[in-house]
């Protein structure tokens, strides 16, 4: 009997073992259950004391409330290229001022045929463009209707800084009315190469707000609902436009500053007068070039002076490293040309420049940019993607013909080499500049169809009808 009473606590703890093992699982999820529970409810009495995210998302839709009445969607239908086929696309832009004037980009209406907007309310208006600047990539159009139109507020003298939430607004992938939001990445951005803008006047401000094709042209506004620029351009893994590709987190914009000089002249007079430095600028993407060793901050090196023009006037030297304008950083090349440009002929500008160890400041009364030392090169790349490339040389020289692509349009149209260009929407072209000029005006830069002639020695004149197909 001894082994039977030894054995009988063992047993009875082995049984209550097995019983406690049994209910142990049951046991710890009701536990977890309550610790659940009580996060859950401690996470909703701090929601309900700490409004935070509730205001921050009542303003954000604040902003959508303000913005989307001044927001545009741009339906465009254009004339075909060389081979005369007519082609659609659409963008974004905003509402300008109560007479229904709207901006947009250039490359949204380069080219239009006919051009319709809609509001967010539903109402669509026909357009017309009133001026083109495609060197900053803006366009101003016109509604038919301005009645009821609600002009966005812009943030006029107020400098955005890095860090500054933003919001995109537009019509990404046809999306219309759109909104997205981010922060000011960087400002002052020259991205350069990777954006098509003719010119080189750049300057843009970077965020990481969400913007894709149809993007284009919408607004950029602050936690105000104020515009502090224009969506223009993606960076993607296909590179950096706004007809391929997906956001990544890297967009540009256009600021306000650019946009309300350029607007208010092509307003007002349909054309833009842009300051002039009188200065060359380094070729290299390394802007400070062999003075890096010397002064390693930001700024652009300025390799000559041109005599008699504005910077030569106001002292500035080969050599002097162009650290600021008017107080603003000068970052890279097309930052200095974006500030300079911006500011009107006649007007003084303040220039502040490194020189040997010294900090110098500059009151530099600005010359006139002239159009066709501004447009050169852009009209005879525009030449190039019709398949006409042309001896760029002075004189007579400029216009003639030395090699035609293979497969191009000007193949096809029947350009040969030697042939020379000697009119222009029958204007007689006598050299380069008038080339130029006379390209310039006719529209090749704005997508307009430009008749070209082109005269041979065995045979009768050649016209053939060019249009930029960017």
């Amino acid at each position: 009997m001894r082994p039977f009473t030894t054995l009988g606590p063992a047993i009875v703890v082995f049984i209550v073992a097995i019983a406690v093992a049994a209910l142990t699982p049951k046991l710890s999820q009701r536990v977890g259950y309550a610790q659940a529970e009580a996060r859950v409810l401690l996470a909703s009495n701090v929601l309900q004391e700490d409004d935070i995210l509730e205001r921050i998302s009542r303003a954000t839709s604040a902003v959508a409330e303000k913005v989307a009445p001044s927001t545009v969607h741009i339906d465009v239908r254009s004339s075909g290229g060389f081979r005369g086929f007519g082609r659609g696309s659409s963008g974004a832009g905003w509402i300008y001022d109560a007479r229904g004037h709207i901006v947009t980009n250039a490359h949204v209406v380069r080219g239009a045929r006919s051009i319709d907007v809609q509001f967010s309310n539903g109402r669509r208006e026909s357009a017309e463009v009133i001026g083109i600047d495609p060197f900053t990539d803006i366009a101003v159009l016109r509604a038919d209707n301005s009645d009821g139109l609600i002009p966005a507020e812009r943030a006029t003298n107020v400098i955005p800084s890095q860090g500054n939430r933003v919001f995109a607004f537009g019509s990404p992938f046809g999306f219309r009315f759109s909104m997205s939001q981010g922060i000011i990445s960087a400002l002052g951005r020259d991205p350069a190469n990777t954006i098509r803008t003719d010119g080189g006047f750049t300057n843009f401000i970077q965020t990481d707000a969400a913007v894709n094709p149809g993007n284009s042209g919408g607004p950029l506004v602050d936690v105000q609902g104020r515009v502090i620029g224009m969506n223009v351009a993606i960076a993607t893994g296909r590179g950096t436009d706004d007809s391929e590709g997906q956001s990544a987190g890297i967009s540009f914009a256009i600021p306000l500053a650019t946009i309300e000089s350029v607007v208010s002249q092509l307003i007002d007079s349909g054309e833009v007068r842009r300051g002039f430095l009188g200065v060359s600028l380094p070729n290299s993407r390394d802007p400070l070039g062999n003075l890096r060793d010397d002064y390693n901050a930001h700024g652009v090196v300025v390799p000559a002076v041109v005599a008699g023009r504005a910077a030569d006037r106001a002292g500035m030297k080969a050599d002097d490293i162009i650290t600021h304008i008017n107080g603003i950083v000068v970052t890279g090349t097309g930052v200095l040309r974006s500030l300079v440009s911006s500011t009107y002929p006649g007007e003084p500008l303040m220039v502040t420049v490194w020189r040997k160890g010294e900090t110098i400041e500059l009151t530099v009364m600005l010359d006139e940019f002239e159009t066709t030392e501004l447009a050169s090169g852009d009209v005879y790349n525009r030449l190039i993607e019709f398949g006409a490339i042309m001896n760029r040389g002075q004189g007579g020289n400029g216009l003639v013909v030395v090699r035609v692509l293979e497969g191009s349009d000007a193949e096809e149209a029947g350009v040969r080499v030697g042939d020379v260009i000697t009119t222009i929407d029958d204007k007689s072209v006598g050299d380069s500049e008038s080339l130029v000029r006379l390209m310039t005006a006719a529209g090749l830069l704005t997508g307009d169809r430009v008749t070209v002639e082109f005269a041979r020695e065995d045979s009768p004149p050649l016209q053939v009808t060019i249009r930029s197909e960017r």
